[in-house]
């Protein structure tokens, strides 16, 4: 004869069947006599029962470099929230830790599967899929990547998740010189020491606001006569108050490009300025 507790599992198993049919929520709370109870109605002091995530494992096929992999089923993945070294390709020449990235994803993918975990984007401009990639393990790589100094945290919002996580790692392998941290290439320069020869790839910018103008699509904090820092006004909501920063003496990271008669930086998150006074 099938006891109580048997009931229960069969009921609860055809309960959550019939939720994933039709997409309702299952309930869940626990009495005074300690017995829990699941329905699809909500109920006092009840909450919602999450069902285990299951996952789909990909093989990949090919590294393009530290943030790029190629799927077996021709899916491009590249990789939220960091960006390493550029490697050798066409009119580009390798940069310093560029190759390292491409060796250390290549010697973690080796023979393995990977889970892909998306954020608000699913594509990029170029078509490449954006995700966070998990082996099957459990291991981050994007976070690993940023944690032994391969990588540099990059911040695209509204592409927002584990960005926490990727500052304190980063944070963390800056202090310890690891990877692109101790290379001379990716060390801080002074806005006076910018030119066109020396401009090229992810750079770290230092200089004080010495004051801040705003216009109908972008604010622009000024940190010398050839170089300001651009935050459009979508972006300007991850932001204290940019009032605040006039004065202060800032590194900012991310990409200068040319702009009028000196150079600009094009800056989305509060996570790619650091106040150094």
């Amino acid at each position: 004869m099938i006891n109580k507790m048997v009931y229960r599992i069969i009921a609860l198993v055809l309960l959550l069947f019939t939720q994933f049919l039709y997409a309702t929520e299952v309930f869940q709370w626990t009495d005074a006599q300690g017995q829990h109870h699941y329905s699809d109605k909500k109920q006092k002091n009840a909450s919602v029962y999450k069902l285990t995530e299951s996952f789909s494992y990909y093989k990949v096929k090919k590294v393009y470099d530290g943030d790029t992999v190629l799927l077996m089923d021709g899916r491009k993945i590249r990789l939220l929230g960091i960006n390493t070294p550029e490697i050798e390709h066409s009119n580009q020449a390798t940069q310093a830790g560029g190759d390292s990235a491409r060796k250390w994803l290549t010697l973690q993918l080796l023979d393995s599967k990977i889970r892909l975990e998306f954020d608000q984007q699913k594509r990029d401009k170029y078509k490449r899929h954006l995700a966070h990639i998990f082996t099957e393990q459990g291991v981050h790589i994007n976070y690993e990547l940023v944690r032994l100094g391969f990588a540099s945290t990059s911040i695209f919002p509204p592409n927002l998740k584990y960005v926490p996580e990727f500052l304190v790692a980063e944070q963390a392998a800056e202090a310890k010189h690891l990877g692109i941290w101790g290379y001379a290439d990716y060390q801080t320069k002074l806005t006076g020491e910018l030119n066109n020869n020396n401009k090229r790839g992810w750079q770290r910018i230092v200089g004080h606001v010495t004051g801040i103008k705003h216009t109908r699509k972008s604010s622009y904090l000024k940190l010398s006569h050839n170089f300001d820092v651009r935050i459009k006004k979508e972006h300007q909501q991850y932001f204290d108050k940019l009032e605040l920063l006039k004065g202060k003496k800032l590194e900012v990271r991310g990409w200068v490009h040319k702009y009028k008669n000196g150079f600009s930086m094009l800056v989305k998150h509060p996570g790619a300025i650091k106040i150094l006074d």
